[in-house]
């Protein structure tokens, strides 16, 4: 903001109402977290620190089980039901069964980036917690702190860079495996994860547009009227597509393809470090939707009809752990849902629809975004309309009608496109081909037949022999050179 002003005193480009609305944005400081770290000393941040890799490390557990009994319910069958009540130690006898393995290393294999891949990708997804919002101010150890480990004005995009670090545990695992499958599942993931990266961090401009910060404490804050999965719906559709595949979870988990690749990336990891890899997949699963929740759903704010009871007493202190946990197991069910739902799907044709739908879609609606924010803060005029005793810029309501109008335009030339295909595969074949109508021989489909055709330049069909009458008497048997018997 204060570059903004600073290129105003110099040129003077602004007209008064975008200045009025720059002013605004500057005096509100939204460029700057809205946490609170003065009164947490660095052993309470280490507490905190503790917390949250406690909180992960169960939710993982969890998480397993409840996936594993679900899916068992969707398939008619009981799931894990015999280690502790209701099977709940199921999750960490198979962690004691990792742990006992036999830790086999690939004769060919790059033992130290070996070693070093697994342990990436778990660290990686940890660090992308750290700045996430778990609740409001609470109080501990007689002090009142944000329960958030850290939080800065680029806090999003230290996520999006984290992630970005994690894909280095998958390529260095393919490469130094010294196998063809590892390497082809590695590279295919990479592409994979960057290529979906770039629509997840496009959807999330049209929040920092509406928030007008990066800040993860300041995104939270400001969703106290409406949370921006009502404005930013599209944003909210495209990144829950993307987190899907940035997870490398069904329908989506091509870099693991069992009939292609036998495992992908981690065919020749067992033991612990393939624990490595099963606990950075579910703890980004985590990171992820955590991510979503905060951008989208309020964060750790409760619901609106709740949130308004008695002053807001159940939107404050630790009442926030308990909506962000809610929120946070709703998109966990949805990652289960679809892996005991759909198929996998093919490896082009999700690279194709990343690369030709989600990419420029979502880079036309953070321009509209963009536009329809502009208006909102008067850059393109002051006229308004009152409707209801609201006030509506003009501007704003000719980007709606805009909008509304190349809606309608897509769904005709949409409509259209679908009729003619339609017909085309409604098309009846013809009964009867010419074969050199192209100027290739072209065989016959079941049921039709050739026509006769006298084209130039066609060669003739070969005439059958006349049957000539055999003479009576014993057989006579004209043999040629080549074929005379030898003896």
């Amino acid at each position: 903001m204060s570059t903004l002003l600073s290129l105003h005193e110099a040129a003077g480009t602004f007209s008064e109402s975008a200045l009025h609305g720059i002013q605004t944005l500057a005096a509100e400081g939204k460029d700057n977290p809205r946490a609170d770290f003065s009164d947490t000393p660095w052993w309470l941040s280490l507490v905190k620190a503790l917390i949250i890799f406690v909180y992960l490390l169960v939710s993982t557990l969890m998480v397993i089980w409840f996936e594993r009994r679900v899916i068992g319910r969707m398939q008619q069958r009981p799931g894990p039901n015999r280690n502790g009540p209701f099977g709940l130690l199921q999750t960490l006898a198979d962690g004691m069964k990792a742990m006992l393995k036999e830790d086999n290393t690939p004769a060919k294999a790059d033992r130290f980036v070996f070693t070093l891949a697994p342990l990436i990708t778990a660290t990686m997804c940890f660090i992308g917690f750290a700045i996430i919002p778990l609740a409001g101010e609470v109080s501990m150890f007689g002090h009142r702190t944000p329960f958030q480990l850290a939080d800065s004005p680029i806090a999003v995009l230290f996520v999006l860079a984290i992630a970005g670090i994690g894909i280095y545990g998958v390529v260095l695992a393919g490469w130094s495996s010294g196998s063809p499958y590892p390497l082809m599942g590695g590279l295919r993931s990479s592409a994979q994860m960057i290529s979906y990266e770039i629509a997840m961090g496009l959807s999330l401009v049209a929040v920092f547009l509406y928030s007008g910060s990066m800040s993860t404490s300041q995104i939270v804050g400001s969703q106290g009227s409406v949370w921006y999965i009502v404005p930013a719906f599209f944003s909210f559709f495209v990144y829950v597509i993307t987190m899907v595949g940035e997870t490398n979870r069904l329908p989506f988990d091509l870099a693991e393809g069992e009939g292609e690749l036998t495992g992908g990336f981690h065919t020749e990891y067992g033991s612990m470090r393939f624990a490595m890899f099963f606990l950075g997949e579910y703890i980004n699963m985590f990171t992820v939707a955590a991510l979503a929740t905060t951008m989208f759903l309020g964060g750790w704010q409760a619901p609106p009809g709740i949130a308004a009871i008695n002053d807001g007493m159940f939107n404050e202190g630790w009442w926030g752990l308990l909506w962000f946990t809610i929120k946070l197991w709703m998109f966990m069910f949805v990652f289960v849902w679809l892996r005991g739902s759909l198929p996998r799907t093919r490896y082009d044709q999700f690279m194709r629809f990343g690369w030709k739908f989600l990419i420029p879609a979502t880079l036309g609606w953070v321009v509209l975004v963009a536009f329809f924010r502009g208006a909102q803060n008067g850059w393109f005029g002051d006229a308004a309309l009152e409707i209801a005793g609201r006030r509506f810029p003009v501007s704003s309501l000719a980007i709606v009608g805009l909008v509304a109008v190349g809606a309608l335009a897509f769904g005709w030339w949409w409509d259209n496109r679908a009729m003619a295909r339609e017909a085309a595969a409604n098309e009846t074949a013809p009964e009867e081909i010419d074969p050199y109508a192209g100027g290739f021989v072209v065989p016959p489909l079941p049921g039709q037949r050739l026509r006769e055709t006298a084209r130039v330049g066609a060669p003739a069909l070969p005439e059958a022999d006349p049957v000539t009458e055999r003479p009576s008497g014993p057989a006579v048997f004209d043999f040629t050179d080549k074929e005379a018997p030898r003896g």
